[in-house]
């Protein structure tokens, strides 16, 4: 486990989600850097459109509690389990998978590889790979992700690319998840990378918050941002996020590159609910590490001789922690 630890800090509606008293320091939930017998399993028993779902399983030994994927998930989520889903394809054209870190073997890693598109959901071409953590057993009202994150240099690809950017999601938030039969009162707020149009124009970290049906409710401004993106280095990746309307929601991230001093890419205050829902009940599930994009950029990156990849480690889970 490298020395930073991924930390995700949630408040979860109402009582704490364990029955008890929060520390000020916040409760851990969760704790893990891949390591131990930590692996990416196919799941029999689920369907991701015609390919297994998987799971991430496996014990972390590096931690003493809270490191049992088979059984400390299932105190807050439902279904009791951290998802890997890809919407289809197979593994000639993505993975996700525990390894070792490229030049530091003794740390295991959370390695994401995308290298192709396929027919995929809303009758779309294109690609992805997530984690899901879906069904929490009440709704997120507030939470603190920190992850440690390396892109390798073949995202510098994405630079050549001539149009915009403005579809390559790295995490998802759902409150509530809009696919959900019933559901009336969907919002997404999705965290990317882009760049405006034109070769060689610097990558950002782009920011949308949308109601069900794609509607644009607000995006923060990459352009006013003199935070890039780090490539082929490792940095921690720092959000924050409560659930509120125009005056009290809030988005917050904020990168930490190896060596360097934390920046605040974006602090929003505005709605991260549906803003039409009367009685918001946090976010029920969210993806907190993602890769998806369109068959255009795929292809791009492709035609270059270069492959998407992302390395992640660490992961915790608290609840009671804000920035």
């Amino acid at each position: 486990m490298s020395a930073s630890v991924l930390l995700v800090f949630l408040t979860l509606t109402g009582a704490a989600c364990l029955g008890q008293a929060m520390p000020a320091q916040g409760e851990l939930i969760f704790d893990t850097g891949f390591e131990g017998n930590s692996r990416v399993v196919p799941n029999p028993s689920t369907n991701d459109h015609g390919a297994p779902m998987e799971y991430l399983d496996g014990v972390d030994l590096g931690f003493s509690t809270n490191s049992n994927r088979r059984t400390d998930w299932q105190r807050v989520l439902k279904g009791g389990r951290m998802q890997v889903q890809y919407t289809g394809g197979d593994s000639t054209k993505r993975f996700a998978r525990v390894m070792p870190e490229p030049g530091n073997p003794k740390n295991h890693v959370l390695h994401y590889w995308l290298n192709d598109s396929w027919a995929a959901s809303e009758n779309q071409q294109k690609a992805r790979i997530q984690t899901n953590l879906y069904g929490f057993n009440q709704g997120l009202t507030e939470f603190y992700q920190s992850v440690r994150v390396f892109l390798t240099d073949d995202f510098n690809a994405l630079k050549t690319y001539p149009k915009a950017i403005n579809w390559c999601t790295i995490s998802e938030f759902w409150n509530n998840e809009w696919w959900v039969k019933g559901e009336p009162y969907g919002f997404r707020i999705t965290l990317g990378i882009g760049k405006a149009s034109g070769v060689q124009n610097e990558l950002k970290f782009i920011l949308n918050a949308e109601n069900a049906g794609q509607k644009e409710i607000w995006r923060a401004n990459s352009a006013t941002s003199t935070v890039t993106v780090p490539i082929g280095t490792w940095f921690t990746m720092d959000y924050y996020v409560k659930e509120g309307d125009k005056e009290t929601g809030r988005f917050y991230l904020a990168i930490t590159p190896d060596g360097q001093p934390k920046q605040v890419v974006y602090d929003i205050t505005n709605f991260t609910h549906n803003t039409s829902d009367p009685a918001p009940n946090g976010f029920t599930g969210y993806n907190p590490m993602k890769l998806y994009t369109s068959k255009e950029l795929i292809n791009h990156v492709k035609a270059q001789g270069k492959t998407l990849q992302i390395y992640w480690d660490d992961f915790a889970l608290w609840q009671g922690k804000k920035p």
